[in-house]
């Protein structure tokens, strides 16, 4: 159920007056979760098995292990649980494949059969937050969840449920465990957001997508500054595919009560591939952080160990991303940029001087190229694009020039938010010309977008 669709229009129309009517009593958590699986479910009733399944191991063993002396053993058999799903589901055939092709080139006869089992959409999504309250749980940093409905809610809230934000349990357990008061700020802020990422969603990201599926579907057909274009392209497609996704999901849920973290703050605008972290994913990024990074020592134990465990979490990113080696070679790119530039963001002096633009156009390029290796089908495709747009053979492309104009309003709108100038923007009269020219836009685009979300995939 796509949040860009009628059907899903319909749902909420359904969904919205009951909540509100039910939000003060203990009805409301069974409304909630009922809603959030009738919107999971909608896509395929056995994605359901798969999530119940892991609610119901993490909210018992949880249980066992606030009242054990072998917390230890209950924490390894959630996470290894939850590691055991993602695996199967994920990442197993991938596997097979590498490990056939490495016994054919052993010559061996024998080919292990390839699993063909369906992805369940946003599983690594809600696998992620359920194992942050087990840790969390672990580390005695929050309490754990006597009911079992309220966890089943926090797991499975409608709004964020396929692709985030990744909620901590710290976050949205507690507000889930509150009686919501709505008031009308929560309602006009949520429809705002939900416009926003609408506006990106269907008027950017899906029109980009259709130049980025053209050239990328056949880059043998382009020339450089064609296959430059779809990169630069794909990578502006990708952000406002995903934020815009976010922002209708966190409008959404600020209509019902609830407010999710901020998953994205301008990351082109980036001064360094730290500060791009910071900004892109900030709910993933922090979640690698907090449950990898830090656990494996973080920057504490001298600088090679440093780099060797920042280079493990981007890779380990990358992995996440998806089972192919391009989403490896994704990470590994991004992995070799921190260790090659987090000293010189932090100690080289005459950074100082460089102008804050030149740094981020030298960031937005690195990330730029690194997108090649996420977007294309193939080693080979990749290394077309690149040959291409190194080449000096160049020729003309034809661009959609409507999307170009409305991503540059959009760089500049974000420049200008970021800087002195951020309080005209904040003036009633350009909120509602802002609003009125993205509601007009879209009503000339009604139909033209069913495309589902890039990161429902992952």
């Amino acid at each position: 159920m796509l949040f860009h669709t009628w059907v899903f229009g319909v749902f909420f129309l359904v969904f919205y007056p009951v909540y509100l009517a039910v939000k003060g009593t203990r009805l409301r958590d069974y409304w909630l979760l009922l809603s959030s699986y009738v919107f999971y479910g909608w896509w395929n009733p056995l994605y359901l098995l798969l999530i119940s399944y892991s609610t119901v191991v993490d909210y018992f063993v949880v249980l066992r292990m606030a009242k054990s002396r072998h917390r230890k053993l209950w924490l390894a058999l959630a996470v290894s649980n939850n590691l055991c799903l993602l695996a199967t589901f994920k990442y197993a055939g991938f596997v097979t494949e590498n490990l056939n092709a490495l016994l054919a080139a052993m010559g061996g006869q024998y080919v292990i059969p390839v699993p063909n089992w369906l992805l369940p959409v946003g599983i690594s999504f809600y696998t992620f937050q359920s194992m942050s309250y087990t840790i969390d749980c672990y580390r005695r940093r929050i309490q754990a969840e006597p009911r079992f409905v309220r966890f089943a809610t926090f797991v499975s809230l409608f709004p964020q449920l396929v692709a985030g934000p990744i909620q901590r349990a710290s976050n949205l357990l507690p507000q889930l465990q509150q009686e919501q008061k709505i008031t009308l700020a929560d309602v006009t802020d949520g429809l705002s957001l939900f416009l926003v990422g609408l506006f990106k969603k269907v008027a950017l990201a899906d029109y980009l997508a259709l130049y980025v599926d053209k050239v990328y579907g056949a880059p043998g057909h382009y020339q450089g500054p064609a296959l430059l274009l779809a990169t630069a392209a794909f990578g502006w497609q990708i952000y406002f595919d995903f934020s815009g996704y976010t922002d209708m999901a966190r409008g959404i849920a600020r209509t019902m009560g609830y407010k999710l973290m901020l998953n994205f703050n301008h990351p082109y605008l980036a001064e360094g591939l730290g500060d791009f972290w910071s900004r892109w994913h900030i709910s993933l990024s922090s979640w690698f952080k907090d449950y990898v990074y830090i656990p494996m020592g973080g920057n504490r134990e001298g600088q090679l160990k440093t780099y060797r465990n920042m280079c493990l979490t981007m890779l380990i990113s990358g992995v996440w991303h998806g089972a192919t080696w391009m989403f490896v070679i994704w990470g590994a790119l991004h992995a070799l940029g921190r260790v090659f530039t987090r000293e010189l963001e932090k100690t080289a002096f005459w950074m100082e001087s460089v102008p804050k633009f030149v740094k981020q156009m030298l960031v937005y390029a690195f990330v730029t190229f690194a997108w090649i290796f996420f977007r294309a089908r193939s080693m080979g495709d990749a290394r077309v694009i690149i040959s291409r747009i190194f080449s000096p053979q160049w020729v003309d492309p034809a661009f959609p020039l409507l999307a170009a104009m409305l991503v540059l309003m959009v760089w500049l709108y974000q420049h200008l938010y970021e800087s002195r100038a951020r309080w005209a923007l904040q003036l009633a009269p350009v909120k509602v010309g802002l609003a009125t020219c993205m509601i007009l836009y879209l009503a000339m685009m009604v139909g033209s977008s069913d495309r589902p979300f890039i990161y429902f995939q992952f």
